[in-house]
């Protein structure tokens, strides 16, 4: 379902906002950010992988970056699912917290993609179109545009996390309850 939801998500701000060509926004991460920080990181990469199929078909094969395009953005958004399953699992967001907590951890969740997105558009993508297209404003322009992504999607996240209902919700139907065994049982 999250996965589905990222790819709405996508396809409202891909149509709704249009930057230049071959750059648009995309708020897919959302769904991937929940996923990852509130169920865990096996789930996030699902998501990931999910909700970076119609982005990677937009900006792959329908965009500039070719077929590409379709492997490099689910395998980026599956790397921001991981390592947002692995902060929230260490930060343990079941708990309650601070709701501003979420921005920070947002942003650092999104290092890693970041990171791959820069060596996929300076150092793999260059192999497969042409070098006038690349450049180093257009991958500022592109990292830029994706931290002011994700810095909104950090409040959204904050708010989250400060939603008593959302989390019940969250505990309801994602996380397992706890079991006791049979020797704290009988004691």
């Amino acid at each position: 379902m999250m996965g589905a939801l990222g790819n709405v998500l996508f396809a409202i701000s891909y149509f709704a906002g249009p930057i230049a060509p071959g750059i648009a926004l995309d708020f897919s991460l959302m769904a991937v950010f929940i996923a990852g920080f509130f169920v865990g990181p096996t789930e996030g990469i699902a998501t990931g992988v999910i909700a970076g199929i119609l982005p990677g078909i937009m900006f792959g094969p329908v965009g500039t970056g070719g077929w590409l395009g379709l492997i490099g953005l689910p395998l980026g958004k599956a790397l921001t699912g991981l390592t947002a399953g692995l902060i929230g699992k260490s930060v343990n967001l079941q708990k309650p917290r601070s709701s501003l907590l979420g921005i920070p951890l947002t942003l650092l969740a999104y290092v890693p993609e970041a990171i791959f997105t820069y060596a996929y558009f300076a150092f793999l993508l260059p192999f497969f179109i042409p070098a006038q297209l690349l450049g180093n404003a257009v991958i500022i322009t592109i990292l830029i545009k994706a931290v002011g992504e994700v810095l909104i999607m950090g409040f959204i996240v904050a708010a989250l996390i400060g939603n008593k209902g959302f989390n019940s919700f969250i505990k309801a139907f994602f996380c397992k309850p706890q079991t006791t065994s049979k020797a704290t049982a009988n004691t």
